[in-house]
């Protein structure tokens, strides 16, 4: 296998010698040799990296199938969108660490959430949305149809009815590329989202059928399908971006196939890595290292393993540039 040529890849190839970035380097080439095997790869999204903008690179990804498959947060899910509908209208708050409390709340009045250093625009991102889901929603009631939640954003995305509002390159959004290629995804603990909790408010008004989604258990009864179908001669990575249920719920197919339904047959993981500024501690599995999983059937003995404790934000743009050769 040839390392890539790319400039932002021969710069890597120059510095990236030790400690996190030499690791970096050896999850990227891991990963390439599972493609290059034939291994699909499951990519999986914690914290807030759709605000991030991560769809400048994982679009790309998504287009050259070297991503098969996405596991992501309620919020990853929908930020993707609300920063293609309304990017204009987001705000930056670089001195973040210094806002006073009541700072913090003049953000809220003027209906702006912020995370981190980025402000979401409530009624430009929320609202924009809001309306045209709410239509798939009812529609799909009415016709006694249910689908994930995932499945009405892909509706919503190919119904072409949000190009009015685009604010950024569509080709920049993860979501839009995922939905042309109708990419699997899974979306656990969606409810703790916004879209979630407006889904969730229109059931208390009796205005929708808490039915008309899909659940977290049907998620994983249609992922134990889909692993079982797509391990029967090759192997899926596992490229987990953050911690968090988005990562936590996922890689518990094996297991649960393994152990749970005696299927002794399964494939463990083919591959791992994962993207992390959580340190070791007292039983925090988001910190804790990869042999960890080998003790709870999720990777095996002889699975190549890697974990890169850095920021994500600078570190998986950077993965995903040496496998596009940027």
């Amino acid at each position: 296998m040839n390392d890539p040529n790319g400039p932002i890849s021969e710069f890597m190839l120059k510095h990236f010698k030790h400690f996190n970035s030499a690791a970096l380097l050896d999850a990227a080439r891991a990963y390439q040799e599972q493609l290059d095997q034939g291994n699909k790869m499951m990519v999986t999204l914690a914290g807030a990296m759709s605000t991030a903008e991560l769809g400048k690179s994982l679009a790309e990804m998504i287009r050259q199938d070297k991503v098969h498959i996405i596991s992501c947060t309620g919020a990853n899910l929908e930020e993707d969108l609300m920063n293609l509908v309304a990017h204009k209208d987001y705000k930056r708050i670089p001195e973040y660490r210094d806002l006073t409390a009541e700072q913090e709340r003049e953000l809220m009045n003027g209906g702006l959430n912020r995370v981190t250093d980025t402000c979401i625009p409530e009624e430009e991102a929320f609202r924009r949305l809001q309306k045209h889901v709410f239509r798939k929603w009812k529609d799909a009631e009415t016709r006694s149809e249910r689908h994930f939640p995932h499945e009405y954003l892909y509706q919503t995305l190919l119904s072409r009815e949000l190009e009015q509002y685009y604010e950024i390159d569509p080709a920049d959004s993860w979501m839009l590329a995922a939905a042309e290629k109708n990419l699997p995804l899974v979306v656990p603990g969606w409810e703790d989202s916004t879209l979630g909790n407006i889904f969730a408010s229109y059931c208390i008004k009796g205005e929708l059928q808490a039915s008309t989604v899909k659940s977290g258990i049907e998620y994983m009864v249609w992922l134990a399908g889909w692993y079982t179908e797509n391990t029967a001669k090759k192997g899926i990575g596992f490229f987990q971006i953050g911690g968090g249920i988005a990562g936590d719920f996922p890689i518990c197919v094996v297991p649960m196939l393994y152990q749970d339904l005696e299927k002794t047959d399964t494939l463990f993981w083919s591959y791992f890595c994962q993207i992390s500024d959580s340190t070791t501690s007292y039983g925090s599995y988001s910190g804790a290292v990869p042999n960890e999983k080998i003790t709870w059937g999720k990777l095996d003995v002889d699975t190549p393993r890697y974990i890169i404790e850095s920021d994500a934000t600078i570190v998986a743009p950077l993965v995903f540039a040496w496998l596009l050769n940027w």
